[in-house]
């Protein structure tokens, strides 16, 4: 039997990168999935097909979690289509790059806590009302709340504000067995990382990394994989950092 037979996953920012990784991976291992996109309408239906071509389930929404209401929605659609919510996965994260702080909006600022922080709060906050015991919350974070960079202020302080909502969850949650972790990848071969990049940037990147390559998408997905079956019961409260040796 598969590792996640017949359970029921949420995947925030499923449709590129780590996030489609994610939806691959669950669904590989039996999992059922929605997951939400904002703009890659494309790139989002070229997921489902791909998993339906292996004999999986995934179903995509078009949500913009920038959006008032609309990680309320993502979930309540979800369970709607799902019939029960057994895993959560907030991977939906917006970045504007590199700035310094002295040129960065308020209005930015705030953007990237709605979709960063603020919808994984709302998605944990359905999951802490009607996730049955035993389930399993996934938060990605960033080896940037460890190892700061000038000028990705708004990204690492929403991402450190995730990381102490999970620290919370995983103590509240417990008693019901429902584990509560998060995964902080490294310098992952994306086309955000790409593009937000110098070619030197990311030569430097490799020759920091103990394992001398860039991290591929599939290795962070193969983490939450992992804490997501049953093999990942006795974890709880943690942060695993899926960095290649970085930090």
């Amino acid at each position: 039997m598969s590792a996640l037979a017949d359970r029921a996953a949420v995947v925030t920012g499923g449709s590129r990168g780590i996030g489609r990784a994610i939806v691959e991976r669950l669904a590989r291992d039996g999992a059922h999935v929605v997951f939400n996109y904002a703009r890659h309408q494309r790139a989002a239906e070229e997921v489902v097909a791909a998993v339906r071509g292996r004999g999986g389930t995934a179903e995509c929404l078009r949500l913009d979690l920038a959006e008032t209401g609309a990680a309320e929605r993502l979930m309540e659609r979800a369970q709607e289509s799902l019939g029960r919510l057994d895993i959560l996965v907030n991977n939906a994260a917006l970045s504007f790059g590199v700035a310094p702080l002295a040129e960065i909006s308020e209005e930015d600022f705030d953007r990237a806590l709605t979709v960063n922080t603020r919808s994984t709060f709302v998605t944990m906050r359905y999951a802490a009302r009607h996730m049955p015991d035993g389930g399993r919350i996934i938060n990605i974070s960033t080896l940037n709340t460890v190892r700061p960079a000038p000028g990705n202020a708004p990204y690492a302080a929403s991402k450190g504000a995730v990381e102490q909502l999970s620290l919370v969850a995983a103590q509240e949650l417990g008693p019901r067995g429902i584990t509560v972790n998060v995964v902080s990848p490294g310098a992952t071969d994306t086309e955000l990382l790409r593009s937000t990049n110098s070619p030197e940037n990311l030569d430097m990147a490799v020759a920091a990394t103990p394992l001398r390559r860039l991290g591929q998408p599939s290795d962070v997905a193969d983490v939450v994989g992992f804490l997501a079956s049953d093999d990942g019961r006795w974890l709880t409260g943690q942060n695993l950092h899926a960095t290649g040796g970085i930090a």
